[in-house]
């Protein structure tokens, strides 16, 4: 069975014919040709598929295109804005927060999303006081950061590139 949904990824709208059992990442990737998000353990365990789908990070390997019909979707490649890169994008770089950098865009959007979320005051784990302003801590960024995997081990850089924005 097929459908049509309209999305918005990048600012850039899209009218697109799917299979009702498409994944949005099977979409952007196949259909759109936009391959920022890309695809590690389809299972939705690793974060390479990370966005910011309607303005919150989601991993698109377990969303179902039908299911998002007028979504606007921000990827890695989408951060950037008028020829500049976006101040995480730019941190990533900095602190050498990739190696082979497959997971780079998923960490990206991850982190940017996150960060929005503290600004919201939504609480993790290891938040100590659900009652205070939340500290952006190592402990914080790891813990909110777990969703996304690096198999090279960037680990230690990606949380320096956090901490710096988180600034």
């Amino acid at each position: 069975m097929r459908a049509q949904i309209n999305l918005t990824v990048d600012g850039r709208t899209r009218v697109v014919d799917v299979d009702t059992r498409a994944t949005l990442l099977d979409v952007l990737r196949e259909q759109l040709g936009v391959t920022s998000p890309k695809k590690g353990c389809d299972r939705g365990q690793c974060g390479s598929c990370t966005v910011l789908l309607d303005g919150r990070r989601a991993t698109l390997c377990l969303a179902l295109a039908v299911a998002h019909d007028g979504a606007r979707i921000v990827t890695a490649d989408g951060l950037a804005e008028g020829g500049e890169l976006h101040p995480m994008q730019q941190a990533f770089l900095e602190h050498d927060g990739f190696q082979c950098g497959y997971c780079t865009p998923g960490q990206i959007c991850s982190a940017v999303g996150m960060l929005d979320e503290v600004k919201a005051g939504v609480p993790s784990h290891v938040t100590a006081d659900l009652t205070a302003e939340i500290e952006l801590s190592v402990e914080e960024i790891r813990e909110r950061m777990s969703g996304n995997l690096c198999r090279c081990g960037a680990y230690p850089n990606i949380v320096a590139a956090i901490e710096e924005v988180g600034r």
